[in-house]
């Protein structure tokens, strides 16, 4: 499972709890863009660096290699989507792993990607 960067910023808060039990669960992937979004916030407390800094630790980052670029720019040549979103997509796609995200929207029309949002009631799409 790869995760997307609202789950990451979501699981350092108090009452996200289920999503750190998720994480420690499972040992996900992460984008080295997620890496770069969610470290390089410059409003971070102390408190959430350090919990960032850990998780990023025992997580794999996921390099933007050549096969994560082709898969986002295919997808971004078919329809209008961020950057962001299409290296995330694009490295779920290249790793062959479902996304674990809140924004299912933004990814739904990928046919060949694999969505979980933890936040569903029964955790499917």
């Amino acid at each position: 499972m790869l995760l997307d960067s609202n789950i990451i910023i979501y699981s350092a808060q108090p009452e996200y709890s289920q999503l750190r039990e998720l994480i420690a669960e499972h040992s996900p992937a992460v984008s080295a863009l997620s890496y770069l979004e969610v470290l390089g916030y410059h409003l971070l407390t102390k408190q959430q660096r350090e919990y960032f800094e850990e998780l990023f630790r025992v997580a794999q980052v996921l390099p933007i290699s050549q096969d994560v670029l082709t898969q986002a720019v295919a997808l971004r040549q078919q329809r209008r989507m961020t950057l962001g979103d299409a290296i995330i997509a694009g490295t779920a796609l290249a790793h062959k792993l479902t996304l674990i995200t809140r924004n299912v929207d933004d990814f739904r029309w990928v046919a060949e990607l694999n969505l979980l949002n933890p936040f569903d009631a029964d955790g499917s799409t």
